[in-house]
């Protein structure tokens, strides 16, 4: 147990709802996004001590956070069937922007898992080229090719 226990609470509790909307993000599943939420929370506490003294402990969880869900990717036998549920009422298009969320929700979910976690982190978490490529462990050439095959 990490010595530093209050820190972490502090921590989880600042960035619990961006991380969970990154989660979302990737797997575009509320329950998928808080299992995946829980578990790179779990790793991050067991690392804390280590993690607390980052110049940046939000891109250390931003990776774990994108390596669980590949990991997950990974492993098909292991993923439930999500069903929708259908609506009461036919769902107009409104002022709102919901029309707009859900079709960008439903492009994403097309993206190879590469792809749509290079639009994520680039364009959701603001990232640079650079930060996003370190992110992901790859070049940024790679990152620029992705984000325009993708977009």
């Amino acid at each position: 147990m990490p010595a530093d226990i209050e820190g972490y609470r502090e921590y989880v509790t600042a960035r619990l709802d961006p991380l969970r909307r990154t989660a979302y993000l990737l797997c575009g599943d509320w329950h998928t996004a808080d299992d995946l939420t829980s578990t790179a929370l779990v790793k991050l506490l067991r690392h804390w001590r280590r993690v607390s003294a980052m110049e940046s402990p939000d891109a250390y969880v931003r990776r774990t956070l994108l390596r669980v869900w590949l990991d997950e990717r990974r492993r098909p036998w292991r993923r439930e069937a999500a069903w929708a549920e259908v609506p009461d009422h036919a769902v107009r298009a409104g002022t709102d922007g919901t029309a707009d969320r859900v079709t960008l929700l439903a492009l994403l979910a097309e993206l190879p898992p590469r792809r749509r976690a290079v639009l994520v982190l680039r364009y959701f978490c603001d990232l640079s080229v650079e930060e996003t490529a370190r992110e992901l462990g790859c070049t940024t050439g790679t990152v620029k090719s992705q984000s325009a095959r993708a977009i």
